[in-house]
């Protein structure tokens, strides 16, 4: 049996996170799950949005699904860590956000986001079917800033080839094993010619060792200008970290937006799981959150420990779901709640 360390988030995470426990519970999937809280509710009871016992349960299980946390715009707001290392003593560090936070203390090098039409999900695209591969510990995301004076403040952007290299290597992997052939790398080496220029530079010479696969660049404005006219036309992305970020959420409103939109964060010994819209506090608590995103990330979960067989059956019961197009929620043309449209998963689960 596989443990999953389930962290239900802010907003509308508790709402999700609870219809993706029910529906792989209905699955028959070999796992359980240890609850841990985050975000809010972790600083208001721990004084940090991340306590120890977050990191000692995914030490304990390598695996997490995880629910959107929130964090403040702007100001000088930043998440303390307090963690065991490896030496058995007590590292503390701290980060711009607790996503980030996570990324950087575990390792998870590399941020897997698919995106592709579902049936009854009403899009402007057809035949999108795109999977994109962000580099996710370097670039500007790393938060090293200051103020230089009152008025000028100022970021580093940090590329290098081990980190290139690595990324790069998982998505030709990943791509293998699923049967793509073509990869796209992003860049903006025509003005940032050293850091962008390595990037490009690096995962280029990586992938001229792998010549089954076609691989081509764009500038990352381009390719956002080509993605909105004919996104069927990629099958693959690889980009730098910001970028990735920015070209990922473009792509997830090709499909219908962040509500349908899952992901992963992965690395060499653990991997998270995570919806990648926000908190959406507007409608916390008022059973009106889409749970697609959460689902279809716990999909990729199960796919990650070898359960394909339940992660098939949800996605199936999913789209017979949204065919139908009664128990969906209201961003979906239905008007059901969080909880019908749970219901009515699980209950295609159990035929």
């Amino acid at each position: 049996m596989h443990a999953i360390t389930l962290i239900a988030g802010d907003g509308i995470g508790p709402e999700v996170s609870s219809a993706a426990r029910a529906v792989v519970e209905a699955s028959g999937a070999d796992v359980r799950f240890e609850e841990v809280v985050a975000g809010r509710r972790a600083e208001e009871q721990h004084g940090t949005p991340l306590p120890r016992a977050v990191f000692d349960s995914i030490a304990r299980t390598r695996l997490a699904l995880k629910g959107p946390t929130q964090t403040p715009f702007g100001g000088d707001y930043r998440v303390s860590v307090e963690r065991a290392d490896s030496a058995g003593g007590t590292v503390k560090r701290s980060h711009p956000s607790i996503a980030i936070a996570l990324r950087q203390e575990l390792g998870l090098f590399v941020n897997v986001r698919p995106v592709k039409n579902y049936p009854g999900v009403q899009t402007r695209f057809d035949n999108v079917d795109l999977i994109i591969f962000r580099e996710n510990s370097e670039d500007l995301y790393t938060g090293i800033e200051r103020m230089v004076d009152e008025g000028t403040a100022e970021a580093i952007k940090i590329i290098s080839v081990r980190g290139t290299e690595r990324v790069t290597r998982f998505a030709l992997d990943a791509m293998q094993r699923l049967h793509r052939r073509r990869l796209t790398i992003a860049h903006k080496a025509n003005v940032l010619k050293m850091t962008d220029g390595l990037f490009l530079r690096t995962a280029q010479e990586v992938a001229r060792s792998r010549p089954e696969f076609t691989v081509d660049q764009r500038v990352v404005d381009a390719l956002c200008m080509e993605l909105v006219m004919k996104p069927e036309a990629f099958d693959c992305l690889l980009l730098p970290n910001l970028y990735g970020d920015i070209v990922s959420d473009l792509a997830a409103g090709l499909v219908g937006g962040l509500g349908v939109a899952p992901g992963a964060n992965i690395g060499t010994e653990c991997a998270i799981f995570e919806a990648v819209h926000g908190t959406a506090p507007d409608i916390a608590g008022r059973d009106a959150a889409n749970p697609m995103a959460m689902l279809l990330s716990a999909v990729m979960l199960l796919r990650y420990i070898g359960e394909a067989p339940a992660a098939d059956r949800i996605e199936k019961a999913l789209i017979e779901v949204l065919g139908e197009g009664r128990s969906v929620t209201r961003d979906l043309g239905g008007t059901a709640g969080t909880r019908e449209m749970t219901v009515a998963i699980v209950e295609k689960l159990k035929r």
